[in-house]
């Protein structure tokens, strides 16, 4: 074989000759190599093309990825990131497209009716290769992971023929509708997936699971019921503590320090006073009473028969309105705190109105409240001078304040510095209030009882003191007479107040001028 290839590599210094002759008749021809540079073997352009013949000789049938012409840092600027990672989401998106057509065309096959998974596209907002024909998966309704409900069973109540009619008293159909009906329960009671499990529940069983929800139902209100009324009881709600921060900041009160009093329609606090003044320069007391009145109707229920009929607010009572009621309420003492304190009556001075918060000053000292009447231990001397007073401001409060208390006893009226105060004035109307002579009586009887059992020999029985402090003579020699004579002044004077529109009062009084309305 060595001279063989000697021959064969002496051919070419032969002298010119036919192209045959030149040929080596022992084997094939050798393809003759395509030279190229280092700098073209390691460009990243050839490297891409081969890898693309080998994948195109691999996968022969398979679809080109990028159906429109790839985005390069040839055509577009790529020093921004965002415009880069923009690039990479809608190839990736378009990669992901094309795999699902795939999918889609492999699930399909040949089948007539075909499945459609257009809702799971990442279809990009600018790409621009979906076709028009297609359904946009923005427009879809569906969902496909929702059973759809049992058909409803048609009026003649049944379905089918024959051997196969289904009537609505069929078990399944019942177990179906069963399950349809419980999405009507409440939302916060858990039912699951039953119409995709194809879950049948029988009557039994789903009118067991109503009744339960029911149940549920109420407890929850009942729930957030509780919680309302321990709001009310703190009676300090997020727009109270609001309001009560926003008094502290702007300096009108230095620091709250704590509850001293509740009641049915409000609860007082203690705080100290600040350096600022108020809107109209009113000087802010060292210590001073947060009377804060709770923002729940339930106290109110038969509270509005003093405000509805007091004409101060007959116009702005509202029946429609009720959370109005309460505010008005605040303000209602807030005018009968400044009659009494501009008659010289000892009682709280207002120092601000915020809503249904009412600031005034603390009659007390150092944070301790003076005491009520009824649990303060008083002599025979000072009990009788504490009856004295309550007479002259009772005297007082009907003919210069032209106003009733309405709601007065031992446990309105407090004991500090040697003599009575006077608070809880809201529920306060005036004598030409429909019911204001009633409410009169009712107050001398309880001011008669306390003092009677406290020892007051001088004290007057609740017939004599309320002639006393009207200035009326109403002679009867028993209690249900008198208080037909009153309800009979009552009715007078409310038809005087009809027919001539004035607000005056009728009341025959010894020698007392007629009480106007300011």
């Amino acid at each position: 074989m060595e001279p063989l290839g000697m021959a064969a590599t002496a051919v070419p210094d032969a002298g010119p000759g036919p192209g045959w002759q030149n040929k080596c008749p022992w084997g094939a021809p050798k393809p003759a190599s395509i030279s190229c540079s280092l700098a073209e073997v390691m460009s990243e352009q050839l490297a891409k093309e081969l890898q693309l013949e080998e994948e195109n000789a691999a996968f022969p049938e398979v679809v080109a990825v990028a159906e429109g012409p790839f985005i390069t840092g040839e055509n577009i600027d790529t020093s921004s990131d965002l415009m880069l990672a923009q690039m990479l989401q809608m190839e990736f998106d378009r990669e992901y497209d094309a795999q699902l057509r795939r999918e889609e065309k492999k699930f399909n096959g040949d089948s007539k009716v075909s499945i459609s998974f257009e809702n799971y596209r990442k279809v990009h907002p600018f790409d621009s290769d979906s076709s028009e024909d297609e359904v946009d998966w923005q427009d879809t309704r569906h969902d496909p992971y929702r059973a759809d409900k049992p058909t409803t069973t048609p009026k003649k109540g049944f379905i089918g023929k024959g051997k196969d009619i289904t009537t609505k008293h069929d078990e399944v159909v019942c177990g179906r509708k069963n399950t349809a009906r419980m999405e009507n329960f409440a939302p916060g009671f858990q039912v699951g997936d039953g119409i995709g499990m194809d879950l049948k529940l029988s009557n039994q069983v789903f009118n067991a699971l109503k009744q339960h929800a029911y149940s549920e139902e109420r407890r929850s209100a009942r729930l957030h019921e509780k919680k309302e009324h321990s709001t009310a009881e703190k009676a300090v709600d997020p727009k109270t503590r609001l309001l009560l921060y926003k008094m502290v900041n702007s300096g009108m009160l230095e620091t709250i320090t704590g509850c001293i009093s509740t009641g049915k329609e409000s609860v007082v606090f203690h705080a100290y006073g600040g350096k600022s003044a108020t809107e109209d320069d009113k000087v802010i007391p060292p210590e001073c009473a947060i009377k804060v009145f709770k923002t729940t109707l339930n106290e109110f229920k038969n509270r509005d028969k003093y405000i509805k009929d007091d004409y101060r607010f007959k116009d702005r009572f509202s029946k429609l309105n009720p959370r109005k009621i309460i505010r008005m309420w605040a303000e209602k003492e807030m005018h009968n705190l400044t009659r009494m304190q501009n008659a010289g009556i000892p009682c709280p001075q207002v120092v601000i109105l915020k809503k249904h918060i009412l600031v005034m000053s603390f009659i007390g000292q150092d944070q301790v409240p003076a005491p009520k009447l009824k649990d303060v231990k008083l002599n025979s001397e000072d009990m009788k001078k504490a009856y004295y007073q309550t007479l002259n401001m009772m005297q007082q409060l009907y003919k210069e304040c032209n106003l009733v208390h309405a709601d007065l006893s031992e446990y309105n009226m407090l004991w500090h510095d040697g003599k009575v105060w006077l608070i809880d004035v809201s529920q306060s109307v005036e004598p030409t209030h429909p019911h204001g002579l009633e409410f009169l009586f009712r107050d001398c009887r309880n001011v008669s009882q306390f003092f009677q059992k406290g020892g007051v020999a001088e004290a007057l029985n609740e017939r004599e003191l309320f002639n006393a402090v009207s200035g009326l003579n109403i002679t009867a020699d028993n209690e249900v007479d008198f208080i037909e004579e009153i309800e009979a002044l009552e009715k007078r004077n409310e038809d005087h107040v009809q027919n001539h529109g004035k607000k005056v009062s009728t009341f025959s009084s010894d020698g007392d001028p007629p009480i106007y309305d300011e």
